[in-house]
């Protein structure tokens, strides 16, 4: 049981850690809207994680052949998505900055912790590269040992979801001093393009892994 809590821990790390576009967003929503939605959107990123985690441990070597015909495209879109944020983002902090709408914390759309959990939850699992990678976990550790059983699965499964949420928890608790230490408007203005341009060029590198 212990192994299995252990592989969950370094395979939740390991695919949460990197900090890609995903994580930008994260660390951008959370700084010009509060902790509360951040962590919201936390959970939603490593939800995904815990699912494809589980898809991985039931069963993820008859999915990988299914879902690698249409990685690309799902890359394509979840890259489009995260661009559409970042422009809307940028956007915003512009009109806001220029007086164009009244200064709201929130750009003027109210976001709430669910929205935000939905939303981040739908863009990362539009990455099938994710069931890839722990089904890849999953098949080394049975072709090392003995096929584990429901509960080292459902271990495995959870330990991954928890590594995912410390760490997405950890990007959004960041994202709240950013917010807290900038917040003139010209300090705001340049964090949400700084932010933008930084998701943008992550989303592209998306496309290119």
């Amino acid at each position: 049981m212990i192994g299995a809590l252990v592989a969950g821990a370094l395979a939740g790390y390991g695919i949460a850690v990197p900090v890609g576009a995903v994580g930008a967003y994260l660390v951008a929503l959370t700084a010009r809207t509060s902790l509360r939605v951040g962590a919201a959107a936390a959970l939603g990123v490593a939800t995904a994680d815990g699912l494809y985690a589980l898809v991985a441990a039931l069963g993820g070597g008859v999915l990988v052949p299914l879902v690698q015909p249409f990685a690309t495209p799902l890359r394509w879109a979840s890259a489009a998505l995260l661009v559409a944020l970042a422009v809307h983002g940028a956007v915003s902090a512009v009109a806001r900055h220029r007086g164009r709408r009244a200064a709201r914390r929130d750009d003027g759309t109210p976001v709430g912790p669910l929205r935000a959990y939905l939303t981040l939850l739908g863009i990362t699992l539009l990455n099938p590269m994710t069931v890839v990678y722990f089904t890849a976990l999953v098949i080394g550790g049975r072709s090392a040992g003995a096929a584990p059983g429901a509960v080292e699965q459902a271990l495995f499964v959870l330990a991954a979801f928890l590594a995912s949420a410390s760490w997405q928890l950890l990007l959004a608790g960041g994202g709240a001093l950013l917010g807290r230490a900038l917040t003139g408007s010209r300090g705001r203005l340049v964090t949400a393009l700084a932010s933008s341009t930084l998701i943008t060029v992550l989303a592209g590198h998306l496309l290119l892994s």
